[in-house]
């Protein structure tokens, strides 16, 4: 070094090329969970289908939602769709209209006619199923997808189980349904109906079956004290849905009562309506905040005439006259009485206090345990306390959906499978979930959701014809590109486009990128750029053994 040169040189063993003198960190592609998928109870791979939809690739999407979902034209219609409540898109403008377009594949499916396409493995056994609802007839679908004989014993004279008799046909058509239905009939399920299961142990050894899942609805009312001088006219919500749905003729009179917040309260006001009365009442004793039912079934019913009090509970009920106690929230948001009363007419009654399951006939098989609400006690494996005999739905405790019973049948039958072949199943890690707050939206797009239409009100009350009506192709795919890939790369260029080094590589469609960490700085520009969170800056001391390539996306 000269007098007149005051530069220090840098060690070229410790200078990397590009931004720094060492590269402290290093870019790697990652695959997270998106929050529809975390938040559906059926384990469907929401991003996967939606990705395909907006390709126009409609059968493959189908195909993909078929492998957690068998009913994709039932669940587009009466599930309350808990993944859009998770979707990170409702801090941008509104949520991905996600059960519009799985009900677009669903009925396309039926009209196209596709069937599900699989390979079931070989050495497979013989599973009986107790009961047609959504929970086994999920669980025959997976089973026989797994390469397994299953024959279902449904009570009823229909399958669907509480789908058919507890929805009515305004929210779920019937024909739809049966379409459904017969697709798992069509891969091979036997289904018995009108055969009750009265002794589990002796039907299972009878037919040969070395396995049971046993999932039966909540059919049965929840009784509760109300004191009557005269109950003339009172009537469960779900016998009198049921008579209906059977065309039974029931008697309400001109004025009904009912008494209830919850979704099958509000279903019972709606199809009372339907039938003609001149007015529907709900008592509720909570308040439209705490309500048990969802805001659009309130929604709906007050539309279409029903009117509800709430904040009222019923006290007694001589004849036609009903006595309620009005209530007052409390400091800590519960109702309290006020000791002021009120009296309602009404020609009659429907009780809709909520439902509970017949376990009965489960009473004598040993090692079975049940909770105080008589739902079956079962392990993480989904197996009651009695070996080979399996329980899930309703049955089991949980909270009560459509949704939740058929994410039951999904893994009982993953469970049973393991189990029928000496093998324990390992369900695969979960990655960890992107929010919101971890996107980088450098972009902004004005895209509102698609607002479904439903049948005009004039229509509606004449008879039980569909409500929500579903949305064209073009809105489908449509309402697919608003999915913000939240956690996964789906190939935008960013980090491709904005790397100032020429670090990142495309692999072709489909296959993503890969890093040349020889030209890579670590100066997380594509990170940066990255709309999704896809891309990862880990400390070069951990990066032993990784590989610039992004793995094969596991949701």
């Amino acid at each position: 070094m000269t007098a007149k040169d005051m530069t220090a040189h840098l060690d070229p063993d410790k200078f990397a090329k590009g931004t720094g003198a060492l590269r402290s960190r290093r870019p790697i592609y990652m695959d997270y969970l998106p929050p529809c998928n975390h938040g559906c109870p059926a384990g469907e791979d929401i991003q996967g289908w939606l990705a395909l939809a907006q390709a126009g690739e409609y059968h493959a999407a189908w195909q993909l939602l078929l492998e957690n979902n068998p009913f994709p034209a039932i669940h587009g219609r009466v599930c309350y769709h808990p993944c859009e409540t998770a979707c990170n898109r409702a801090y941008t403008d509104a949520e991905v209209s996600i059960h519009a377009v799985e009900r677009f594949l669903g009925d396309m499916a039926m009209e196209q006619g596709w069937k599900p396409e699989f390979t079931a493995p070989a050495g497979g056994k013989r599973v009986m199923v107790v009961g047609a609802g959504p929970s086994g007839l999920s669980a025959a679908y997976h089973l026989t997808r797994l390469g397994h004989e299953v024959e279902i014993f449904e009570a009823g004279p229909v399958a669907g189980g509480m789908i058919h008799f507890g929805i009515p046909a305004y929210r779920m058509p019937r024909d739809e349904l049966k379409r459904e239905i017969k697709r798992v009939e069509d891969m091979g399920v036997k289904i018995h109906l009108n055969h009750r299961i009265e002794d589990v142990q002796t039907e299972k050894e009878k037919g040969n079956f070395q396995a049971v899942f046993v999932a039966v609805g909540a059919h049965i009312s929840k009784n509760i004290d109300v004191p009557a001088r005269d109950a003339k006219g009172m009537m469960d919500a779900v016998s009198f849905l049921k008579s209906v749905e059977n065309g039974e003729p029931v008697q309400l009179g001109r004025r009904v009562a009912i008494y209830g917040g919850g979704n099958t309260a509000m279903d019972a006001a709606r199809v009372a309506k339907r039938m003609g009365v001149d007015e529907a009442m709900i008592i509720y004793r909570r308040d439209r905040d705490n309500m048990a039912a969802h805001d659009f079934e309130a929604d709906e019913a007050l539309e279409e005439g029903v009117k509800i009090n709430w904040l009222r509970t019923i006290k007694e009920v001589d004849g036609g006259t009903i006595e309620v106690e009005i209530m007052e929230l409390g400091e800590d948001g519960r109702p309290q009485p006020t000791g002021k009363f009120e009296k309602l007419e009404a020609d009659s009654l429907i009780m809709a206090v909520g439902q509970q399951t017949d376990t009965g006939f489960l009473c004598d098989v040993p090692g079975i345990e049940f909770k105080r609400d008589d739902t079956v006690v079962v392990g993480e494996n989904m197996m009651t306390g009695a070996d080979g005999i399996f329980a899930g739905g309703d049955m089991v405790p949980t909270d009560r959906s459509v949704t939740i019973a058929t994410g039951h049948g999904k893994k009982a039958a993953r469970y049973i499978d393991g189990w029928l072949r000496g093998e324990t199943y390992q369900p695969l890690s979960k990655h960890p979930i992107v929010d919101h707050e971890k996107l980088q939206l450098w972009y902004r797009t004005e895209a509102p959701m698609t607002e479904q239409q439903n049948l005009p009100l004039s229509q509606r009350l004449g008879g039980f014809e569909e409500i929500l009506q579903g949305i064209s192709e073009k809105e489908a795919v449509y309402e697919s590109k608003r999915c913000l890939s939240c956690g996964n790369c789906f190939e935008c260029d960013g980090c491709y486009g904005s790397c100032p080094e020429d670090a990142i590589i495309k692999l072709g469609p489909g296959k993503k990128y890969q890093y040349n960490y020889e030209l890579c700085t670590g100066c997380a520009v594509c990170q940066e750029q990255c709309p999704c969170h896809a891309i990862e800056m880990i400390p070069e001391s951990e990066s032993a053994g990784i590989i610039g390539c992004a793995p094969e996306n596991k949701r």
